[in-house]
């Protein structure tokens, strides 16, 4: 797999996801995205990058390791992240009828081919 774009149709092929993006993780910018109609691309990469470098901070100052996945559960879906090396996140919105354990997989494996 090769490029932003084989990437985000990998994620994005589980079912009951309604998109994927690639963020900046400095500054929460989208460099890649694969959403539905109706889904913020921008509000959730904000949110995500946020996210990722807050709890980064959070768990490096307890003496932990990086968060290697993150899910922020809502009653109408998810939003899962997970780093992809340094500089960028993945992140997925998933519906309430997605296969969130799938998903994960697929997002881990996806990240892992950014780094």
């Amino acid at each position: 797999m090769s490029g932003p774009a084989a990437v985000l149709e990998r994620v994005c092929a589980v079912r009951g996801l309604r998109g994927a993006v690639i963020v900046s993780s400095a500054d929460g910018l989208v460099i890649a995205e694969s959403l539905m109609e109706g889904v913020d691309g921008r509000a959730v990469a904000a949110l995500a990058a946020s996210l990722m470098l807050r709890l980064r901070r959070a768990v490096e100052a307890a003496g932990r390791s990086a968060p290697a996945f993150v899910q922020l559960a809502a009653e109408q879906g998810s939003v899962l992240a997970a780093p992809a090396g340094d500089d960028l996140v993945l992140v997925a919105v998933a519906g309430p009828d997605a296969n969130v354990g799938l998903a994960r997989l697929e997002l881990l494996a996806a990240a892992r081919s950014l780094a």
